[in-house]
């Protein structure tokens, strides 16, 4: 993150902080600290006031006394904490040069030294984080110096060599803060990083559902769509010859489409209502006869090879999927009136085999183009493979290879 910083930064204070001092933009376009913090900042404010007096009481004798410059002072420290969310870094130097003045004059130790805190815990939630131990630094080395060496010339006269003891205990506070503010900037990153993975996970299930409902649709309407481009074509072609078989396949039409109706709305049904159980099961190879009576009535004459084998739901909807489209090919593009499929379990492993004899027609099906592409898709979702080419004969195959227990998880189930 600080190198992003770096990249977007600019100014005089870029090299301080890793980053720019104007306010980042939220995804939403809001600034990263937009809102002013006045509630934090006026009880910060009334705390350093009040505890200042009663330290001013406590310390009377030792530290030279609360005058008309020391509230000054702390109320600088103290207002301008209000800008550390949009200008941290100036703030953080601001708050450290106010409390070194306030050092070199002599007042009384107190809670002063809690808006060099705030401005430094800030800085480095925000990133800045050589900003503020910059600060720190310089402000440790000015109570070095006035304790140490300057309070024989600074207030209050008779002052004393500060003891190790106050040192230590000095050190132990900065080390505190800064402790405490990579704390926090370390979980503020891991928080933004969850958020970020989060949301691509969303991103990445929202887009398998898209390309899930895509091709269950394109299967359903090219198939369903193919047999009555076919059946239309014999109809108008029979109207006024064979009224009769004109008949049956206005009949086909009706019962195509009705089927694709009502594939198309189960599939609808899972987009208005998400997560919801499906009201019908999902198609399998049990109904493998329906497709081959479907082809059958689109004049192509289907041979099935082979029982169809108990298999988890994913597999099983994308081994009808993939005979469906095969089948479907075969009306669109092939002359042929034959198709052979065949259907072998061999351990784990189902190997679907779809045939036809030719050739190709070499016309136009109106089709989307994507039938190949979604069955390739169907296939590596559960971990197998698909190979589609021309025969040496002229005809056309479609070999599926799919683990009966898939490897992914998008679309697999367990064995009914």
């Amino acid at each position: 993150m600080d190198v992003e910083r770096v990249r977007e930064g600019g100014g005089p204070w870029r090299g301080w902080g890793h980053g720019p001092p104007w306010p980042r933009r939220r995804p939403g376009g809001e600034p990263d600290g937009g809102r002013w913090p006045w509630r934090s900042t006026l009880l910060l404010t009334v705390l350093v006031l009040a505890g200042s007096g009663f330290a001013a009481r406590g310390q009377q004798g030792e530290r030279a006394g609360l005058d008309a410059f020391a509230p000054v002072l702390l109320l600088v420290s103290c207002v301008i904490l209000l800008w550390r969310r949009r200008h941290p870094v100036p703030v953080v130097f601001g708050t450290a040069v106010t409390v070194a003045l306030y050092l070199g004059a002599g007042y009384p130790y107190g809670p002063v030294f809690l808006t060099v805190a705030v401005a430094c815990f800030a800085a480095v939630v925000a990133g800045h984080r050589l900003a503020a131990w910059t600060a720190l630094g310089l402000l440790c080395a000015v109570h070095l110096l006035v304790a140490h060496w300057l309070y024989r010339w600074l207030p209050p006269s008779g002052d004393q060599l500060a003891s190790f003891g106050q040192e230590i205990v000095v050190t132990g506070w900065v080390v505190a803060i800064v402790a405490v503010a990579e704390l926090a900037r370390a979980r503020r990153e891991q928080w933004a990083r969850e958020r970020a993975e989060r949301a691509q996970a969303a991103r990445r299930r929202a887009d398998e559902e898209r390309l899930r409902i895509a091709r269950e649709l394109h299967d359903v309407l090219a198939h369903s769509l193919s047999v009555i481009n076919v059946q239309a074509g014999v109809g108008l072609a029979l109207l006024d010859t064979d009224p009769e078989q004109a008949r049956t396949a206005l009949t086909t039409i009706k019962s195509a489409s009705k089927e694709a109706l009502g594939d198309v709305r189960q599939v609808l049904g899972t987009l208005r209502a998400p997560g919801a159980a499906p009201r019908a099961p999902a198609p399998g190879l049990d109904r493998l006869p329906e497709l081959v009576e479907q082809a059958a009535r689109a004049g192509l004459t289907v041979r099935v090879a082979g029982e169809p084998p108990r298999l988890p739901p994913g597999t099983d909807l994308a081994a009808f999927r993939i005979v469906q489209e095969a089948l479907t090919n075969v009306v669109r593009h092939s002359g042929s009136r034959r198709a052979h499929v065949r259907l072998d379990r061999a351990g784990g492993t189902l190997r679907l085999r779809i045939d036809d004899d030719g050739p190709a027609t070499g016309a136009d099906a109106g089709g989307s183009g994507n039938g190949l592409a979604g069955m390739r898709e169907r296939a590596a979702a559960l971990g197998g493979t698909i190979e589609a080419g021309p025969r040496p004969d002229g005809g056309f195959s479609v070999l599926a290879v799919l683990p009966v227990r898939a490897k992914a998880t998008g679309e697999a189930g367990e064995d009914r």
